[in-house]
């Protein structure tokens, strides 16, 4: 495959961005987002977001659960990836004001009947979690033994009973503790910064003198007040067991800190994997690729130069009839594929598109524009390139499609514009009416539905229009050999050369040199951790990259060596078929790793799963057939043929 100057020109920008970004520290903050510096008694505002498990997968508004509640909470603005996350961040009745501390503040006192009380039962049994903000930082508990945090805290805990034929005590955490750590220094800035927020839970049954009428602003509480801070108590817990009033109160307890604002978000990555686990990731996944590299190299240096000196030097008919191997192949390797040439152009352009987006996305990573401060960042990253790549889709798959004789432009154009996107739009449509029948938060409304949609047929299918229409202007991809008018027949082949075999195999590799990261992206997905290594994503995607381009390079030698020539689909196929070892990875996951329960829930799990294991086939099979195009025409315009 070669480029023209200007792809030359454009590609050789991409990769200087790359080595800028590769650059780039891996924690580095939001750029242009500046600090909020507060005054000394200035309000700071609480806002709740969601409750999630990682046991059902499915999250629900804060406001959902019986809660205290404002009048009318005003709701933050949301972008696309907020949104398609689940996200419902609202105002809350916590009052807090800068460096201001207090002691048992009562919240609200809530009739709780035996519905609600339920509810929460329910909750508890699900290990649902609560989300706040304060300052855009997530609320989280501090692990003191590992020294590690954990983003959210419970709605409450369960005590197994002593007997086996009891019911387990359910109790709520009506208390909260809010520690915020705060970081002034005179001589940078005025005010103070917040640069922590831990919530430690308490389960009181509070009390309170009943002969007086209650009020959340005069009643005093005999459980905790100022002078008696709250405490876990064993036989005062609050039993959700009933229909029972329950009183809810917090502390506000403010902490000098020497961390600085731009390292706040530190210690939430603290508990996710060290970094040598990611260097051992690499160095495992550069053992494939040197592996492979000997084996191409060692093909390309000794067996092809041998081939091609040797098909150069025959000089008579005898020596020619003789001859054997790839040469022979020479009048049909070019033969456009006979089963669906227009879908395989299709795919490749879509792969090309994925390539793009998935590149764009981790140099804008690198350089810290999708750091976890900038919540659905990346989502909305993901959508965005994707739909603004969709000129690379229509281009390649134009030329390609005109490289095999097509004509029918037209549906090919809308086809490389309709074909991902709708199968993904399908199946995300079937998984979105799933979260609205269970009411979850993550349930995409008709709004963004339809801003979604615009974004593809407003975008998208324009962009694809642009890149297909410069793609059949363009010259039609050369060929270095003529396709005979009458297709060559192909020997019977062994065992291990039939395709299925080769396309099982040619998967292996790729999906060996991604796998250990995978683990860490799995988790991040489904256990709702931060994934922010991205400097490692972007070396393993290079190397991912290499693995799919040597092995389907190889695959193709030896295939073309037993004169067979139909090497088109398969070469997209060897690489490509690494995805249906991510989907069997997955089905392993789900069984070893995740407690999740119930149709719902393990329908969203294995759809979304289904959608990322499409991704990753367009994107390998695309790697692997454009290296092996490449390979073909290289390694034939390097012969006499008369």
């Amino acid at each position: 495959l070669k480029p023209t100057g200007r792809e030359r020109t454009m590609w050789r920008g991409w990769w200087v961005l790359a080595c800028v970004a590769s650059l780039a520290d891996g924690a580095f903050y939001l750029p242009g987002v500046a600090p909020k510096s507060y005054k000394t008694r200035e309000k700071v505002p609480l806002f709740v977001n969601k409750v999630t498990s990682t046991k059902t997968q499915l999250p629900y508004a804060y406001y959902d659960l019986p809660f205290c509640k404002p009048k009318r909470p005003k709701a933050a603005s949301e972008n696309l990836g907020e949104v398609l996350e689940g996200d419902m961040i609202k105002s809350s009745l916590y009052e807090i004001e800068m460096k201001v501390p207090d002691g048992c503040k009562i919240l609200c006192k809530k009739n709780h009947n035996k519905v609600e009380m339920k509810l929460f039962r329910s909750m508890i049994d699900d290990e649902y979690r609560i989300d706040w903000i304060v300052d855009n930082l997530p609320g989280a508990m501090k692990n003191e033994q590992y020294g590690y945090v954990t983003r959210g805290f419970p709605i409450g805990f369960s005590i197994a009973p002593p007997l086996e034929n009891m019911k387990p005590k359910h109790y709520l955490y009506n208390h909260v503790r809010i520690v915020l750590s705060y970081n002034e220094d005179p001589e940078q800035f005025s005010g103070s910064r917040i640069v922590g927020l831990q919530i430690i839970p308490f389960s009181i049954n509070h009390m309170w003198d009943r002969l007086e009428d209650f009020s959340e602003a005069t009643t005093t509480l005999s459980t905790c007040n100022e002078m008696n801070p709250a405490v876990n108590d064993p036989g005062n817990f609050q039993s959700i067991e009933e229909a029972d009033e329950v009183v809810y109160t917090y502390d506000v307890k403010w902490i000098p800190s020497d961390l600085t604002w731009s390292n706040r978000w530190d210690v939430y990555l603290l508990g996710n994997p060290d970094d040598e686990i990611h260097y051992f990731s690499i160095v495992n996944s550069l053992m494939i690729v040197l592996f492979l590299t000997g084996v191409v190299a060692m093909i390309m240096l000794r067996t092809l130069r041998r081939d091609i000196s040797t098909y150069n030097e025959m000089q008579t008919l005898e020596e020619a009839q003789e001859e054997s191997g790839w040469k022979l192949v020479h009048g049909d390797v070019f033969r456009a594929p006979e089963c669906s040439p227009m879908l395989l152009s299709v795919l490749a352009g879509t792969g090309v598109q994925i390539f793009a987006m998935a590149l764009s996305t981790m140099m804008f990573a690198m350089l810290g524009f999708l750091s976890p401060a900038n919540r659905g960042g990346l989502l909305t990253a993901l959508l965005l390139l994707f739909v603004f790549m969709g000129s690379f889709a229509g281009y390649y798959a134009a030329r390609l499609y005109k490289l095999f004789g097509g004509k029918e432009w037209k549906r090919n154009t809308v086809l490389t514009a309709t074909l991902f996107p709708g199968v993904v739009f399908v199946v995300f449509l079937f998984l979105n009416t799933l979260l609205y029948s269970e009411g979850a938060s993550s349930a995409v409304p008709f709004s963004t539905l339809c801003a979604l949609i615009l974004l593809w047929f407003g975008i998208s299918l324009p962009l694809v229009l642009i890149g297909s229409y410069f793609g059949f202007k363009k010259e039609t991809f050369e060929v270095p050999v003529r396709t005979n008018v009458i297709a060559r027949h192909i020997p019977e082949q062994m065992w291990y050369t039939h395709p299925l075999f080769a396309i099982a195999l040619g998967g292996i590799l790729p999906f060996g040199a991604v796998c250990i990261e995978l683990f860490f992206i799995m988790s991040a997905l489904w256990l709702h951790q931060i994934y922010y290594v991205f400097g490692f994503l972007m070396i393993v995607l290079f190397i991912l990259m290499a693995t799919c381009a040597e092995i389907t390079i190889v695959m193709c030698y030896f295939q073309l060596c037993n004169e067979d020539y139909r090497w088109w689909w398969r070469s997209f196929l060897s690489s490509g078929s690494a995805a249906l070892y991510l989907f069997l990875y997955a089905v392993w996951y789900f069984a070893s790793k995740l407690e999740i329960q119930g149709f719902v829930s393990s329908s969203l799990y294995f759809g979304y799963m289904l959608i990322i294991s499409v991704v990753f086939f367009l994107l390998t099979g695309c790697i692997g057939f454009w290296a092996c195009f490449w390979f073909v025409r290289k390694i034939y315009g390097a012969i006499k043929v008369d």
